[in-house]
């Protein structure tokens, strides 16, 4: 039998320590790149999320964390029974399902008809122009949309002067507050999206459209039955990443679309909590809802990362 000393034991652990240094010393300059990454989501990720505790407190920024009065669930109870947080909540999903539907495809869309271009020169151009509004604010963004609807825009001018039609109210219409916020989504992240898919296609193995085209299948054959089994995995995974945020709709964009008119179907759950959290200062309730929005999120990738696995797929972990 083979038994070890307490001082064999001492031994193994000072061995696996100098290990661990030295190999921390003869990679330092990887860990040095990594280290400012590294940092970022230590400061702005990790630490932040200690402040979750006044979310089973009733907060007040007088008395602190550690004396502020403790209620357990009664802010997450709360959510269940508030009107207006059912209101909010069902606004969130509504714009993330529409955002899904015709948001999520279109860099896949893009990014197909790009792979169809042979000019590498024209192919660069069209990128260039496709990623350019990702790099824009979405104070500039909105403010874009904002001169070209508002009433004396150039939208309503032409069908004034085309077709003879009275001004539309695009930014005061509850009706089109949805359409406009997924068109802006499209316009801006569509291109900016291309860039994952286009080199997922350019992983897919040339051998496989020369065989193809060798059997007479056409373009759009090779389409359906190479190209988009070849980057299927990598719509499966943004997919999953995407549910993770269902329930967050983008703060910056919504709060500068809303206004008195379309705030019934405007308001999401980003914008609610601002208004709880700043603007009424319930402190406590906002961070519960936050609270609360990411762990439903955390939920969905569960659930869509195992469904994948059991479809064949490799998932996210």
């Amino acid at each position: 039998m083979n038994h070890r000393t307490p001082l064999s034991g001492q031994r193994t652990s000072v061995t696996r320590s100098l290990r661990i240094r030295h190999l921390l010393w003869r990679k330092r300059y990887a860990y040095l790149l990594v280290l400012p990454g590294l940092l970022y989501f230590l400061v702005y990720r990790y630490v932040p999320m200690l402040g979750s505790i006044i979310a089973f407190q009733d907060y007040s920024p007088f008395l602190g964390f550690f004396k502020s009065d403790w209620v357990g669930l009664k802010h997450f109870v709360t959510i269940f029974e508030d009107q207006e947080v059912v209101r909010v909540l069902w606004n969130t999903l509504v714009l993330s399902f529409l955002q899904i539907v015709f948001a999520f495809p279109a860099p896949i869309l893009l990014a197909l008809m790009l792979n169809e271009v042979r000019s590498k020169i024209f192919k660069s151009f069209i990128q260039s122009v496709i990623y350019l509004p990702h790099f824009l604010s979405w104070v500039i963004v909105v403010g874009i949309f904002t001169i070209f609807l508002r009433g004396d825009g150039l939208i309503n001018t032409l069908l004034q002067v085309e077709f003879g039609q009275g001004a539309i109210n695009f930014l005061t219409t509850p009706d089109l507050f949805r359409p406009l916020v997924v068109l802006q989504v499209i316009w801006k992240e569509a291109g900016w999206g291309t860039i994952i898919f286009l080199a997922a296609l350019s992983g897919i193995n040339p051998s496989l459209y020369e065989a193809a085209v060798m059997d007479g299948a056409s373009r759009w054959r090779q389409l359906w039955h190479i190209t988009l089994p070849g980057i299927r995995s990598t719509i499966i995974i943004m997919l999953i990443l995407r549910l993770g945020h269902v329930l967050d709709s983008g703060f910056e964009q919504i709060f500068l679309m809303l206004n008195s008119f379309n705030m019934d179907v405007g308001n999401v759950l980003d914008t609610f909590v601002f208004f709880k959290g700043i603007d009424q200062a319930d402190y406590s309730f906002a961070t519960a809802v936050g609270l609360f929005k990411g762990l439903i999120g955390l939920l969905l990738v569960m659930i869509a990362n195992r469904l994948a696995k059991r479809y064949g797929e490799e998932g996210i972990y």
